[in-house]
């Protein structure tokens, strides 16, 4: 039977996304969702409470609540407790002046009056127009989406994510799969919702909308460009809960062939147009590429290369050899320590024979692999993403040679964009080491163009060593051919610290589930220790870096990579552990989510998104702001928090940008950087990194992922844990062969 309680919130025992348990001045205990705004907020107020009476196995007799009235004047408790801007001075004068009803209608209509009053000025008042907006858009999906039992988490992340969509409620009640294009929602909540809003089981729309999904968790999540039909449709049952529905999907497929957004291959595969028509552009343009003929550059390459006293190996010869000839077009791929970079310097500037400097151009995807072309090459180098922006305008790019570094990381789509801009004529090297891990997204051009030979191809496998005492090139080669190397050496760039569990093997078939689990945590804690002792001794020369103000060479100097995110050794742990030792007294600091962001913390931006942003020297001087693109694996440091405007500032030192996030923007936008995992890694180059090596991670151990992290070091290269779990992953073969569209073409 629902029961009133009356009181005032005393203390706040636990909360979780919403969901709190709270005491009354009155000593008894409440329970419920509140998703109006921080639960913080409540405490202190006098509230109202409609619910019922039961008991918790923890915390003894609860009311749980249904619904949650504050007994003060609502409109001042929102104002002065939720909305951005407002004082509790402010709020009661507002309040006095207008009464309620009016100040709401100012607030939605004509915010423009504000401005009359005293401590109001236009920066403030666009804060707490954007907060009204917020607000007023939170409760009117809150009251639409309640009776569908919708978390406060999700109606967050719907309120967030629709804040600039105009009747939100109408649209998602039209057609609640919109949901699916918000991040982190996905098909099956959508679904869920849509059901209850009496959606059919075989609803044409319900059907389509699986479908994209299926194909978007087959493509971009997994890195395929097409799939066969079958495994689609297979997918679609397992997803739907259907058995023998194939006319459904038939009917469904048939109209998504008819209005262009999916392609239907020979040998029954399909494919996402978009994805389609990118490879289907860079098949055709490879083949238009590899049968240009430049006419050559130099009579005599012999002299030319005595000349650049650059002692070139054979492999090397050739690569320069097959421009010299007058390739238009060359793929050249190397191992670690093969000499790439020695090779493209030497093309470079064979082709500068004819092409001024500023016709050349070098780019990379990840700002330190471009810094890098830059510097060994010596010819001007950008990202392929800053290239795009800064030639938005143009048809093509001013350039007579382009010269791709890191290729293996490019995905189809921004390859065939990337393509799309470069002159019919104009020369161009594909440098990558198909070693490393594929792509993130789908296709997998680079592995894709040397199995079809689609053009020139050189592959460097002789590996050049510094001195006997060097061996992370040595040993990342042993590795990627799927043999142990010699990993317990003494080296001067490469340690193993072996952490490991006595007796394992034997352990295992003597202990139970959960013993074994102990055993494997506290070896799991072990590792974190030993990371921990080469965190100390590295610790001072990175903060020198930082004090120098030398933030790229602090950013770049010491990083722990992990095969995964979650666990004890996972980058979510490590970077809350490692937070403490190169952060511990921060000035200031911002919890959102979970994460404490701390003033002058390493992180690194998740999203690829235009934000407010400056260039390193308009910040300075106080230049206006502008929208840039800001890609999902930039490194920066928070060197800037604004508690009064609730703003945190991130300078990106390979980019030279400063972009500002609003408090509620980090947990989304933002991450510690303490610990990465490998995939988010690729393309990067760090002095020392530190890899844990672990049985709990076997799932993802394999001979490419660990090359990509071994090659990561520049300078040191530890590994530390279980010995056996280092064996069995340099045998452990990538075996996953991705579906697309090049070799189906």
């Amino acid at each position: 039977m629902t029961s009133t309680l009356i009181g005032q919130i005393d203390k706040i025992l636990f909360e979780d996304e919403g969901f709190f348990i709270a005491v009354l001045k009155s000593g008894e205990k409440i329970s419920g969702t509140y998703y109006e705004s921080d639960v913080a907020n409540l405490k202190g107020s006098a509230i109202t409470l409609k619910g019922v009476f039961e008991e918790h196995k923890k915390y003894g007799k609860t009311f749980k609540f249904d619904t949650l009235k504050v007994n003060q004047n609502q409109l001042f408790f929102f104002l002065n407790k939720i909305i951005k801007g407002f004082t509790k001075k402010l709020s009661a004068e507002l309040i006095e002046q207008f009464g309620a009803e009016e100040l709401v209608r100012i607030l939605d209509n004509d915010i423009e009056r504000l401005l009359e009053f005293n401590g109001i000025k236009e920066k403030r008042l666009k804060k707490i127009q954007d907060s009204w907006k917020a607000f007023r858009s939170m409760r009117e999906l809150g009251e639409f989406l309640s009776p569908y039992d919708v978390s406060p988490v999700l109606l967050t992340t719907i309120a967030t994510a629709m804040k600039d969509v105009d009747e939100p409620c109408a649209k998602i009640k039209n057609n609640p799969y919109i949901l699916t294009s918000i991040n982190s929602i996905g098909f099956k909540r959508a679904d869920e919702l849509a059901l209850k809003m009496g959606v059919e089981k075989e609803n044409e729309g319900r059907i389509s909308s699986a479908m994209d999904y299926v194909l978007l968790n087959y493509c971009e999540q997994q890195g395929n460009s097409c799939v066969a039909k079958e495994l689609l449709f297979s997918g679609l049952n397992e997803l739907l809960g259907f058995s023998g529905k194939n006319h459904l999907y038939e009917a469904a497929l048939i109209e998504r062939v008819a209005e262009q957004s999916i392609v239907i291959m020979k040998n029954d595969r399909v494919s996402p147009a978009r994805l389609y028509d990118a490879e289907k552009f860079l098949y055709d343009t490879f083949k238009a590429r590899a049968s240009l003929d430049s006419g050559g550059f130099v009579k005599d390459l012999d002299a030319f290369l005595a000349c650049g006293n650059l002692n070139l190996g054979e492999q090397q010869k050739e690569a320069v050899q097959k421009i010299n000839s007058g390739a238009s077009l060359l793929f050249l791929v190397g191992y670690a320590g093969t000499g790439k970079s020695t090779t493209s310097r030497t093309i470079l500037d064979l082709l500068n024979t004819r092409y001024e400097k500023q016709e050349i151009m070098t780019c990379a995807l990840s700002g330190i692999a471009s810094q890098r072309i830059a510097d060994t090459t010596g010819y001007e180098s950008a990202t392929i993403q800053s290239l795009l922006v800064k030639h938005e305008s143009r048809d093509t790019f001013p350039y007579s040679v382009v010269l791709i570094d890191e290729a293996s990381m490019i995905n189809s789509s921004l390859f065939a964009r990337f393509l799309a801009k470069i002159n019919k004529n104009a020369i161009l090297i594909i440098v990558g080491d198909d070693a490393q891990l594929p792509p993130i997204g789908a296709g997998n051009v680079l592995s894709d163009a040397l199995t079809l030979e689609i053009g020139p191809i050189v592959k460097l496998t002789k590996i050049y060593r510094q001195s006997e005492e060097q061996a992370i090139k040595l040993i990342a080669n042993e590795i990627r051919v799927g043999n142990i190397p010699e990993y317990k050496k003494s080296y001067e760039d490469f340690e193993f610290i072996d952490v490991g569990i006595e007796n394992y093997y034997s352990l295992k078939n003597q202990l139970s589930k959960t013993e074994l689990q102990e055993l494997r945590e506290e070896n799991s804690k072990a590792i974190v220790s030993e990371i921990l002792y080469k965190v100390i001794e590295s610790i001072d020369k990175a903060r020198y870096r930082l004090k120098n103000k030398e933030i790229k060479e602090y950013l770049n100097y010491f990083q722990v990579i992990t095969p995964m995110k979650g666990g004890t050794l996972g980058s979510n742990n490590l970077n809350i552990v490692l937070q403490e030792y190169f952060n511990p007294n921060p000035k200031k600091c911002v919890k959102k989510g979970g994460t404490e962001f701390r003033l002058m913390d390493k992180v690194v931006h998740t999203k690829n998104e235009n934000m407010t942003s400056w260039s390193g020297d308009g910040f300075k001087l106080g230049e206006d702001s502008a929208q840039r693109r800001i890609f999902n694996g930039m490194s920066g440091l928070l060197f800037k928090i604004e508690e009064e405007d609730e703003q945190a500032f991130v300078f990106y030192p390979n980019e030279d940008i400063v972009v500002v996030y609003e408090f509620e923007e980090l947990k989304s936008h933002l991450m510690l950087s303490y610990a990465l995992t490998i995939h988010k890694v690729q393309g990067m180059e760090y002095d020392i990194v530190v890899i844990p090596m672990s049985f709990t991670h076997y799932i993802m151990h394999n001979t490419k992922l660990i090359y990509t992290a071994i090659t990561r070091a520049k300078h040191k290269c530890i590994l530390i844990g279980e010995s056996g779990a280092f064996e069995s992953a340099c045998k452990k073969f990538e075996a996953t062969r991705r579906d697309t569209v090049l070799l189906e073409l």
